[in-house]
C-alpha cells in the first residue's frame, strides 16, 4: 500500500469538502495529529 499516495488523497478529498484535519478527526473519532499523519504518509491506521 502507497502511504504516499493515499495520504495525499485523504487530503484533497478533506480540502475539496472544506473541511479542516480537525473536523475529519472529530467526525471519525480519532485525534487531528492522527489525520496529518494520515496525509504526510507516517502512518496508515
Amino acid at each position: 500500500m502507497n502511504l504516499c499516495k493515499n495520504g495525499e488523497l485523504i487530503c484533497s478529498l478533506r480540502k475539496a469538502k472544506g473541511m479542516t484535519q480537525k473536523q475529519v478527526a472529530d467526525k471519525l473519532g480519532v485525534l487531528p495529529k492522527t489525520v496529518s499523519k494520515w496525509e504526510t504518509g507516517v502512518s496508515q491506521s
